[in-house]
């Protein structure tokens, strides 16, 4: 399903003429985390409890630059977005070719929300830009 027929139901786009084409709506960072806390999960839940997130910190790579760069290392984080879905049916999440030919990916999935996606970072590491798109949602 084209871009032009999902992006009623994206609220937060950051630039629509770039981030809507005809596979999708491309999806934008708003903050990269990293746990601090590890979180417990059982059978019941009655023993659950939530990972504890650490926003990781941008820095400028010139003091002219008017957005901020994450430089991560190997290992996997949670990116925030900038975008959320309002209500409807479920819709097919996938990382962004650009991000998985430097070795990075995130898990596709199919989802009626966006909340917190894991980001595992390769050995060389990557540098992520705020409002990078990273992520392109789609009709499952």
């Amino acid at each position: 399903m084209p871009g032009e027929y999902i992006v009623d139901r994206v609220d937060g786009i950051v630039h629509e003429e770039t981030q809507v084409h005809e596979y999708g709506v491309d999806l934008t960072v708003a903050a990269v985390y990293e746990v601090a806390e590890r979180g417990h999960l059982d059978f019941g839940g009655d023993e659950f409890a939530d990972a504890d997130f650490r926003p990781l910190a941008s820095a400028l790579r010139d003091p002219d630059d008017e957005y901020e760069w994450w430089t991560l290392k190997a290992g996997t984080y949670l990116v925030e977005f900038n975008e959320s879905l309002r209500e409807g049916a479920p819709l097919r999440v996938q990382t962004r070719r650009e991000l998985r030919e430097n070795g990075a990916y995130h898990p596709s999935i199919v989802t009626t929300e966006l909340g917190p996606m894991p980001l595992t970072v390769p050995e060389g590491g990557v540098e992520l830009k705020e409002n990078a798109r990273v992520s392109t949602l789609m009709d499952r």
